[in-house]
């Protein structure tokens, strides 16, 4: 075993590359609390909320009455694709157990990633395939609910940012594997 492959040896660079990125959130999280204003704190509580259990499955039994004949199509791809996000950001958080910013401390509900911006992010990706000229309001919705998470200091700039590459790269591998197995339902370029 060479000595940049020993375990220990990856143990140290991963730590040794968790200070920037600590002293990065920590600056983030100063800047950002500072520059908080009542007039944005409904904006950013309710984009905070589009990404909460009941308005997700609210929004999805839309799309699937009112979503035309891919309607029902479209929010089953939307759950499937959520069940391994949230699998996936529900194990992280249990095993890393990080402290939110604003000082929480529960394993079950702790900071990284964020669950909002990975469901968010998925959520968007499914969408956009979907209704591609409505992409852009997708993923700026998906944009907002990630930093709302770090305006409302709930989480670090790091945890948002994991839980978007979350919902993207794992939704886009379960979007690869319905497609190879067949399913069609994304509108046609």
């Amino acid at each position: 075993m060479s000595p940049a492959t020993h375990p220990l040896a990856r143990l140290m660079l991963a730590l040794a590359l968790l200070g920037p990125v600590s002293r990065l959130d920590e600056s983030v999280q100063r800047a950002v609390q500072g520059a908080r204003r009542p007039a944005f704190e409904g904006i950013m509580r309710t984009a905070s909320g589009t990404s909460r259990g009941a308005f997700v499955l609210g929004g999805l039994l839309a799309v699937a009455v009112l979503g035309g004949p891919a309607g029902p199509a479209t929010a089953r791809v939307a759950l499937i694709v959520l069940a391994p996000v949230n699998l996936m950001v529900e194990g992280l958080k249990w095993s890393v157990n990080r402290p939110r910013p604003d000082g929480e401390r529960r394993r079950s509900n702790s900071s990284f990633p964020s669950s909002h911006a990975a469901n968010a992010a998925g959520l968007a990706l499914v969408l956009s395939r979907r209704w591609r000229r409505l992409a852009p309001a997708f993923w700026l919705l998906a944009g907002l609910v990630a930093f709302s998470r770090v305006y409302l200091n709930r989480h670090f700039l790091s945890d948002a940012l994991c839980g978007v590459v979350i919902g993207v790269v794992l939704g886009g591998l379960v979007l690869d594997w319905l497609r190879a197995r067949g399913w069609s339902w994304e509108a046609k370029p």
